[in-house]
């Protein structure tokens, strides 16, 4: 069941609302940025996802491919959510930037993005799916 969850990032420039489980499944990655950011995340299709406030704060950082999009408050350099390489028709949503009380439960996800391309292969090899998947 979804329910939805309220944030914000810390000056309160940037708003959003997202619809997920009130259990959330976060990843914990290694890869260069999330390791450099604590970038603990969970993911949920864009659809689920509105911008309430803020998108004339937010500016965007890449690297490498290109593909991840990392969006920050230019005011108080907050990331509360990013477009992910491993699924770019999502975002993946940092737990801590939630304010509202709707969080019940987080079950943490090592994912070894250090290797990105080894552990996604070996994931969907193993799995048949990829470790990111939502339902």
């Amino acid at each position: 069941m979804l329910v939805k969850h309220l944030g914000s990032c810390h000056c309160g420039a940037v708003k959003f609302e997202v619809e997920a489980p009130a259990d959330l499944r976060v990843f914990r990655c290694n890869c260069s940025i999330c390791r450099k950011k604590q970038n603990n995340h969970f993911i949920i299709p864009k659809r689920q996802f509105v911008l309430l406030t803020g998108a004339d704060y937010l500016t965007t950082y890449t690297f490498n491919t290109h593909v991840a999009k990392h969006f920050f408050c230019r005011q108080c350099g907050v990331q509360c959510f990013y477009s992910p390489r491993s699924n770019p028709d999502c975002y993946g949503v940092t737990p801590h930037c939630i304010d509202s009380p709707t969080i019940k439960s987080i079950e943490y996800v090592d994912f070894d993005g250090e290797n990105w391309e080894k552990a996604m292969n070996e994931c969907i090899e193993s799995e048949n799916k990829n470790p990111f998947d939502i339902k």
